[in-house]
């Protein structure tokens, strides 16, 4: 005789960031992964902290909170329910938003936390030398775009003799998004430093910049985003302190390598992998990225973040955490 079956999720998931329909960041592009995926698994995910609670998967939503609820209402509801479990992803800290209460605030917040996911190495030895200990359970996630949208099926592929097209893409206008160097690299294509490369630009920038060579393109997310990364060769990043862009992840998994400098936080371990060092001598790093070209796209295809595998990651944890409650 078979044995009967519950209709009843075999796990609930509360998740504390309001979701919004939109480009309202990584963490907002995370979320909108994580829940169809846990659901796609047979996970039942809430947006309160009932009892019927199992885990909590929680974020933050900036210094003026904007959570569903708080990280102090997870310690009290693991107080009255002990089989409770919270992960806290960290995706901040000070030295990039240039603040004084960042570090303090995630370290208030992981009070709560059963395991800690950093998403980049960087990040999780940054908040290592200030408050977290690294013999507490944690783990490193990447963020990863959505497959569906970024994939690199009908992306253009770069071949000797053409232009090299260099692409990059930001929705915030902060010179600290490098826009100093995506700047240099205009002028010396405008000035002829650089022949045989083109850059797009796509989004916002500081209102001071004009540009003389570069190709722009306002501000756009989703499909339309992926089909004009599709359409160029090489990403580049020069955003400083960022502990887990999402904008190297879109175009890597539209099957561009990463030409990157080297102070973009987390970024940097990608480049290792995937992409070329940008220096002060712009055209000896070109002329990398097209001896390399080949090798780095090959191994993005092969390796690159993506959205399935962080959402997969992620609930391993869960399952672990709450399977050995």
């Amino acid at each position: 005789m078979l044995p009967s079956f519950s209709k009843k999720p075999p796990v609930t998931v509360a998740f504390n960031m309001r979701w919004k329909k939109g480009p309202f960041g990584g963490g907002n592009q995370w979320l909108g992964q994580m829940v169809p995926s846990l659901e796609r698994c047979g996970c039942r995910t809430v947006a309160r902290l009932g009892p019927e609670v199992d885990c909590v998967l929680g974020t933050h939503a900036g210094l003026r909170s904007g959570l569903r609820f708080s990280y102090d209402q997870v310690l009290e509801a693991k107080a009255r329910n002990p089989r409770l479990r919270c992960i806290q992803r960290i995706n901040d800290n000070d030295i990039r938003k240039g603040t004084d209460a960042m570090d303090a605030h995630l370290a208030d917040c992981n009070r709560a936390a059963d395991h800690t996911v950093f998403v980049s190495g960087w990040l999780r030895d940054y908040h290592a030398e200030r408050w977290f200990d690294v013999s507490r359970s944690h783990s490193v996630i990447h963020n990863g775009a959505d497959v569906s949208v970024f994939h690199p099926f009908g992306a253009r592929i770069w071949k000797p003799g053409e232009p090299l097209r260099f692409v990059t893409h930001h929705w915030s206008d902060n010179p600290a998004k490098g826009f100093d160097v995506y700047e240099a690299i205009d002028v010396a294509i405008a000035e002829g430093r650089l022949p045989g490369v083109e850059l797009w630009i796509v989004g916002r920038w500081p209102e001071n910049i004009r540009w003389r060579a570069a190709r722009t393109f306002p501000a756009c997310s989703g499909h339309r985003l992926a089909s004009v990364l599709r359409d160029c060769h090489v990403v580049v990043t020069a955003s400083r302190h960022e502990p887990g862009a999402m904008h190297p992840v879109e175009a890597m998994q539209c099957g561009l390598p990463l030409l990157y400098t080297a102070d973009t936080g987390g970024t940097v371990e990608l480049g290792q992998r995937f992409g070329v060092l940008l220096g002060e001598d712009f055209p000896q790093a070109i002329e990398a990225m097209r001896a390399r070209y080949r090798e780095l796209r090959d191994e993005v295809l092969r390796e690159a973040p993506s959205g399935d595998v962080m959402c997969a990651a992620y609930r391993r944890i869960v399952q672990q955490l709450v399977c050995s409650a």
